[in-house]
């Protein structure tokens, strides 16, 4: 049931939860070519001014779209139990359309793709630290009233630069904020491939004598 919500929830669990040494051998080389790639796309943003809103909706979009194709082929394998796989299902479909939509406005136009940062810059941020506040935990509590605060100084920034230089020069604030945001959440990623980089290390625990590893994956002899 945790891979199954794993899955489900787009594999993120594996950042908060411990995993075993043949799962971290997998996904650490996963985690860290991502969080790699995250901070690339936004030094190349922030660097080329003409396409760096287009560049940086595409990575979005391109990876929405991904990550709903990976959540409707784990819904149609049958791994999954009823309640998971619908989960799953509802999630592909809706990254699905999100990352094709968002393409679409990418591959429109630099003006489009911009004045589409700028709108879903501040947004992107009050959702995440509402859901992070919603979490419940201390810690995801403090980051999400951390992002809050960045949302509302962002949207003040923003603000103040609409009416002061317009829309054209808003757009490219928020391009850079949104960078600067992307290359954030790459850190944590090269973080927990680190860290699953030494769960992966760890040798495997001895089988005690006498047992033939039969009903391990049951719950244990007693079962």
């Amino acid at each position: 049931m945790r891979e199954n919500a794993r899955v489900a929830n787009g594999g993120t669990g594996i950042l908060t939860a411990e995993a075993t040494p043949e799962t971290a051998r997998r996904a650490w080389p996963q985690w860290l070519a991502l969080g790699l790639g995250m901070i690339a796309l936004a030094v190349v943003a922030v660097l080329w001014n003409a396409g760096g809103a287009r560049l940086l909706l595409g990575g979005l979009g391109l990876f929405l779209v991904l990550r709903g194709a990976v959540l409707l082929r784990a819904a149609r394998s049958g791994a999954l139990d009823r309640p998971t796989g619908r989960q799953a299902r509802s999630l592909g479909t809706a990254a699905l359309a999100c990352g094709g939509v968002t393409l679409v406005v990418a591959l429109a136009s630099a003006q489009l793709a911009a004045g589409a940062l700028l709108f879903l810059a501040p947004v992107a941020l009050l959702a995440g630290g509402a859901a992070l506040r919603a979490r419940g935990g201390s810690a995801a509590r403090r980051g999400g009233s951390a992002l809050l605060v960045w949302a509302a100084l962002v949207i003040g920034l923003l603000a103040v630069t609409v009416v002061a230089q317009g829309w054209g020069r808003a757009a490219e604030v928020a391009t850079v904020v949104t960078a600067l945001a992307v290359a954030g959440l790459g850190v944590p990623l090269l973080l927990a491939a680190a860290r699953l980089r030494t769960i992966a290390a760890m040798p495997a625990p001895p089988v005690r004598a006498g047992c033939g590893g039969c009903a391990c994956g049951a719950g244990g002899c007693g079962s």
